[in-house]
C-alpha cells in the first residue's frame, strides 16, 4: 500500500477560501484519505474497533482545523487547533496499535507516521501564527477587564426578627 494525496479541489479562488487554503487543513486531508484506505485494508473483526476509531480520529482533525478557523478569539481558535492535534495523536495512536498487531506493513507505517508528524509540525506552526497575532484580543481581552463595585451588606441576626 502507498500513501495518497486528498483529491479535493474547492471551487473558491486560492488565498479567499478560509481553511481550506491552510497547509495544514490540507496536509490532514490526506492523513483522512490514508486513514480510510488503511481501515478498508484491516482485518474484518477489527470493523467496530480499529477501523471506527481511526476513521473517526482522521475526521476530527479536519473538522477541529475548521472550526477553530470560524472562532472569532485566538484562544478560542487555539483550543480547537489543539483538539485537532489531539486527535491527530490519537489517529498515530491506533495506527501504531496496528503496527504492534502485524496490521501493518512496515515501509507503510514509516510513510504514513511520518505524513502523520509532518501535518502535526505543520499544526504546531499555524498554531504559533495564531498565537503571535493574538486576533480578537483587542475587542474581547488583553487589558479589558469587568469588574463590579464593592456593594455594602446588611444582615440581620435571625433572632432579632
Amino acid at each position: 500500500m502507498e500513501l495518497r494525496k486528498a483529491t479535493y479541489s474547492s471551487p473558491g479562488a486560492p488565498g479567499k477560501r478560509g481553511f481550506e487554503d491552510l497547509e495544514c487543513f490540507n496536509l490532514a486531508l490526506d492523513v483522512v484519505v490514508n486513514a480510510h484506505e488503511f481501515a478498508r485494508a484491516l482485518p474484518a473483526d477489527e470493523k467496530y474497533d480499529l477501523v471506527s476509531q481511526i476513521r473517526r480520529a482522521s475526521k476530527s482533525v479536519t473538522a477541529n482545523i475548521a472550526e477553530g478557523y470560524g472562532r472569532f478569539h485566538y484562544l478560542d481558535s487555539l483550543k480547537f487547533y489543539s483538539n485537532a492535534r489531539g486527535s491527530l495523536d490519537e489517529v498515530l495512536a491506533h495506527l501504531i496499535n496496528a503496527q504492534v498487531l502485524g496490521y501493518s506493513e512496515p515501509k507503510y507505517f514509516e510513510s504514513f507516521y511520518a505524513l502523520i508528524r509532518e501535518t502535526e509540525r505543520t499544526l504546531n506552526g499555524f498554531m504559533a501564527y495564531v498565537r503571535k497575532q493574538r486576533a480578537g484580543d483587542e475587542l474581547y481581552g488583553g487589558t479589558r477587564t469587568a469588574k463590579e463595585e464593592p456593594a455594602d451588606y446588611e444582615t440581620q441576626d435571625p433572632d432579632e426578627s
